[in-house]
């Protein structure tokens, strides 16, 4: 083995030695496999041990190449949301140095579960991130399109290049989120992880300047405006997840805009620190407002734009992306190519 596997290895045994309950202990134990092992012991004495798979970065793909025996305990730097799913399913134990860890022993009976970070704090600089309009534009039409579907086909829909399509791809298939044929085809999305995906790499903030208002007239007001005027609005976060799927009732409304003062004219709004009803957004990508669609009298933000939106939220934000998702699973004739 490797030094730097002996020193993450160190590592993570120093943290779950941290995290285990009174009376119990964990330490790496020499092994007769090539494989170390990790081993535990209860407060009687009784002792399981667990062989670890060190890896110094672990990807949806490089799971299928993990042994097949069980138990195993996974050992890396960090793991992702999407990596940490995945190994749940297939029983294997995993820990990561920020804190990620899901243990489980038969014998002597061990479980442990936390949550470390959700984003990697030392991403390789390598890493293909999600951002920019470019990304979106990829990402949104990656998530409603019928498959199958090529790189170039793709890239003259989005209007970029071959190239930069080519590489988000890799890095998609690298992590499981699409599945490519030997010729680079796309033949499968996982829209939902895509999606998330996207929200992580380019929250809200990151695709638009943001503004808060308020109508001293209430959102009645706003959503009556909004039918009879022609403005150039896209409604998203929780009133457009409402429109399809509703949790709560909406008290906030989030408005894409493309002429800032001609819509707060409309609409009466008032600047507010505090107490708005009214958020104004300023895209980075006009696309978000070239692509909306008219529902019910007002003009909507793609339903891509919107989970993302309300997955990189705070509040009820992702409990309305949740329910907003299950909605489009159930109906994806309606909106799905």
């Amino acid at each position: 083995m490797k030094i730097i596997d002996e020193t993450l290895l160190a590592a993570v045994v120093q943290l779950l030695s941290e995290r285990l309950p009174p009376g119990w202990a964990v330490e790496r134990r020499a092994s007769a496999t090539p494989a170390p092992v990790v081993s535990f012991s209860a407060p009687n004495q009784a002792r399981g041990e667990v062989p670890a798979a060190v890896c110094q970065r672990l990807d949806p793909r490089g799971i299928a190449t993990l042994p097949d025996s069980r138990p195993l305990l996974v050992v890396a730097p960090y793991l992702s949301r999407g990596v940490r799913e995945l190994l749940e399913r297939k029983a294997i134990s995993y820990v990561d140095l920020t804190g990620n860890l899901r243990v489980v022993v038969d014998r002597p009976g061990l479980f442990m579960s936390a949550a470390g970070a959700d984003v990697n704090p030392a991403p390789d600089k390598r890493e293909f991130k999600l951002r920019g309009t470019k990304a979106g534009r990829v990402v949104c039409k990656l998530a409603t399109s019928a498959t199958p579907l090529g790189v170039r086909e793709l890239a003259a829909a989005v209007a970029t290049d071959p190239g930069y399509v080519s590489r988000l791809l890799a890095t998609l298939d690298a992590e499981g989120i699409v599945d490519r044929s030997r010729r680079g085809q796309v033949e499968r999305v996982d829209w939902r992880k895509l999606l998330q995906r996207w929200a992580e790499d380019s929250p809200l903030e990151s695709r638009a300047t943001l503004s808060t208002w308020i109508d001293p007239r209430g959102l009645d007001h706003a959503a009556t405006t909004l039918r009879t005027a022609n403005l150039p609005v896209a409604v998203t976060g929780s009133a457009a997840a409402a429109s399809l799927a509703p949790v709560a009732p909406t008290r906030l409304l989030s408005l894409y805009v493309g002429d800032m003062q001609r819509v707060v004219a409309a609409l009466g709004l008032r600047p507010a620190e505090t107490g708005a009803n009214v958020i104004l957004l300023q895209p980075e990508d006009e696309g978000v407002l070239i692509e909306a669609e008219s529902r019910q009298g007002m003009r909507w933000a793609p339903l891509p734009v919107v989970v993302a939106d309300l997955l990189s939220g705070h509040g009820r934000s992702p409990a309305e992306a949740d329910a907003l998702i299950a909605w489009m699973a159930e109906h994806q004739e309606a909106w799905h190519g």
